[in-house]
Formats: structure tokens, C-alpha cells, sequence
């Protein structure tokens, strides 16, 4: 199997993204405002997008008076309105219970950052109801359910997508993820393989560790006939690790090094020269990884490279999603 790449594979796959219905989707923020965020509303057109707002849903209306956690004397939080008083703690773990148990697959979260329901983390638990009490950072009561039950799903908040790094990050979990889901709902041994093939040099680059894991555990997929003992959910948990860091600058140039043997034979001495220039230059932080990577691209297509061309290290996602986002001035790819 050579790994090639179905035409207008990424244009038919849409992962399932649950977003915070604040974020560009309905005005029901405490204040009855909306949230126009450009990095949400570039993803939008290439997912499959399902909303919440937890507040809403459990009843609370818009307008609304602010809620916020409060740290209680035994050391629990509490959900609650302090205008008002009243404790919405129950009502919202019951709702996070019902639809995070009814959302079906799912292959990422974007939620909207520091609020008290949605919020991931730095999320602010007051010791009070009373204004200027002090406070702890800690995460919303939705947004910690997510983490507990979708832990191998793309997550995050849209503050933190505005970092370049992190966005790419997300993107190619999500995308990965989902493919990942296709195949596993495919489940023959053959769609194991063939994704696995797919994503060696994307899995090189994040943790080399967990790609021989995940090469063994390909490995023993090939013993009993049949597809019914298909190891997806061993497979899921280590892909599931390897994804779990940003790849490191060193493991990238291993890659593309990598990637050079398959076409060294075709190039210049001058254009050899030139790569591994640009290698440097992106080692020593001058120039984004998009100029080697580009580079590497441009011989894949001119020397019709097969198992170069499959490989989704080299479009870990949408080329939309490269142009809108991805300036790379003064940044790292």
C-alpha cells in the first residue's frame, strides 16, 4: 500500500465539533451579546458543527444576572447567581450529564474561554458571593465534564486558538481524529493499515515512542483472520498520546530529512544545498517551517513521490483552513 491520497479526500471529511453557541452562532451571552470570533468563524465551513450554552439550557434566560463559582467552606463548588442567590450547581451537572451522554462522535470542542459553565481552564472560583472577594483559577462545570468524558478529542477555547501554535496543533488533532473515526467505523483491518500508513510521518513527528507502539500494534492486527479483533481501542489510546504534545522543532527537520530520501535522487547538488539551507535557517529559527515543507512539497508533485504524496504530515488539514489562517510572518508552523 502506498499510502496515496484520496482525490478530494479532506473536502468530503467534516469532524463533528460541539462549539459554545456564544462563539458566532446566537446572541445568548449573560449580556444578550454574541461573539465574533475570526479563527471560529474560519473553521466553521470546514466541520460539522454542534452548539451548546449550557445557561441557556438549564433554563437560565437572556438577559441574564452573571453566575460564578464559589469555593464552599467543605471545599465543593458551587454554581450560583449572586444577585440573586439562587444555585444552578445540580441543574447544570444534570445537563451535563444528559447531553454529553446523548451527543454521540465527536472529534473536537471549541468553548468559549473563562466562563464558569464552558471555560477549560483559568476559570475563576471566588471564596464568595460578595464583590472583590478573592478567587482560584480552576475550569467551568461543562467545560470540566468535556475534558473527563472526551479526553481523545480535539479541545480547546477560542483564546487559545488565537496562538498559532496551538491552532495548527488543534487543527491537526481534529482532522486526524477524525479520519481516525472514519476508519475505525469502516473497521476492517485494511482501514487500520491504511491509516497507520497514512499518518507515519505526522505520528514521527509528534513522538517517535508512541509510533513504533502504534506500529506494533498494527503489527498484530495481521494475526487471525477475520476483522473482529481489530485493536482500534489500543490503537485509539496511544494515538491518543502521541497527539497529546505540540511536536518539537528537531522532530520536524527529522521528517523532512526523512522525506528527502525519497526524492534525493532526482535532485541538484545546488538544490540539495538550498534544503538543507532552509533546514537551518528554520532551526535557527529565521524562516517558518513552511518554507522547507513547501519545498518538499513542490518535489513531491514534480516527481509524482506516491508514498510522499499520501502521507498527511504534508496537509494535515484543509488547504482553506493553510490560507485563512497561516500567515507564518514572525511565527512557527
Amino acid at each position: 500500500m502506498d499510502g496515496r491520497r484520496d482525490p478530494g479526500d479532506e473536502e468530503v471529511l467534516r469532524p463533528r465539533v460541539v462549539f459554545s453557541r456564544c462563539l458566532g452562532f446566537e446572541s445568548c451571552r449573560y449580556n444578550g451579546n454574541i461573539i465574533q470570533e475570526p479563527v471560529v468563524e474560519s473553521i466553521k465551513p470546514f466541520v460539522e458543527p454542534v452548539t451548546v450554552c449550557p445557561e441557556v439550557e438549564v433554563g437560565l434566560g437572556v438577559p441574564r444576572e452573571p453566575i460564578r463559582l464559589v469555593r464552599q467552606g467543605d471545599g465543593s463548588l458551587r454554581l450560583v447567581q449572586p444577585e440573586t442567590g439562587d444555585d444552578v450547581t445540580e441543574a447544570m451537572q444534570s445537563f451535563c450529564d444528559e447531553r454529553l451522554g446523548e451527543i454521540g462522535s465527536v472529534d473536537g470542542f471549541v468553548l468559549k474561554a473563562a466562563s464558569p459553565t464552558c471555560g477549560l481552564r483559568d476559570v475563576r472560583a471566588y471564596s464568595s458571593t460578595k464583590r472583590g472577594a478573592s478567587f482560584e483559577k480552576t475550569r467551568g462545570v461543562f467545560g470540566g465534564a468535556v475534558r473527563d468524558r472526551f479526553s481523545h478529542s480535539a479541545i480547546e477555547d477560542e483564546g487559545r486558538l488565537r496562538n498559532f501554535d496551538i491552532r495548527q496543533h488543534f487543527l491537526t488533532r481534529l482532522f486526524t481524529m477524525a479520519r481516525f473515526r472514519r476508519a475505525a467505523a469502516a473497521g476492517k483491518r485494511r482501514d487500520l493499515v491504511a491509516f497507520h500508513t497514512r499518518h507515519k510521518l505526522l505520528l514521527m513527528a509528534y513522538n517517535q515512542t508512541e509510533l513504533r507502539e502504534l506500529g506494533r500494534i498494527v503489527a498484530g492486527a495481521d494475526g487471525p483472520p477475520g476483522d473482529r479483533g481489530v485493536p482500534w481501542d489500543a490503537y485509539a489510546e496511544r494515538l491518543d498520546a502521541a497527539l497529546s504534545r505540540l511536536p518539537r522543532r528537531g522532530s520536524a527537520i527529522n521528517v523532512l530529512m526523512h522525506a528527502l530520501g525519497y526524492v534525493s535522487d532526482e535532485l541538484t547538488a545546488r538544490e540539495k544545498a538550498f534544503f538543507l539551507d532552509a533546514l537551518e535557517q528554520y532551526r535557527e529559527r529565521h524562516v517558518p517551517l513552511s518554507v522547507p515543507t513547501s519545498l518538499m512539497r513542490s518535489w513531491i508533485v514534480r516527481f509524482e513521490q506516491p508514498y510522499l504524496d499520501g502521507q498527511a504530515y504534508f496537509q494535515p488539514y484543509p488547504q482553506g483552513l493553510v490560507d485563512v489562517l497561516d500567515s507564518g510572518k514572525g511565527r512557527e508552523l
